[in-house]
């Protein structure tokens, strides 16, 4: 095992956490944007507004997005598995 298949590796493993909480960030991303417009609009600061739609949509995403984000990580451990007689030998 040299380092170029220790950074290969590595690479596919960011990736897959790249694209299974990807989904995810984005939607909180979009959800807090849109709740940050709507308390500079109506001058509300209350802290729980701005937390409370982000657990929420979160929440709704993991529903959605939670069997293709299973089905992800699965596959990715799966090939980490079959693999193993390389990565040790």
């Amino acid at each position: 095992m040299n380092g170029e298949f220790v950074i290969s590796l590595a690479e596919k493993g960011v990736y897959t956490i790249l694209i299974v909480c990807g989904p995810l960030l984005l939607l909180a991303l979009v959800v807090g944007l849109l709740v940050s417009i709507f308390q500079a609009t109506t001058q509300i600061q209350e802290q729980t507004l701005a937390f409370v739609p982000k657990i929420v949509a979160v929440l709704v995403g993991i529903v959605f997005f939670g069997p293709w984000m299973l089905s992800k990580m699965v596959s990715f451990t799966y090939n980490i598995f079959s693999n193993l007689h390389r990565y040790i030998g």
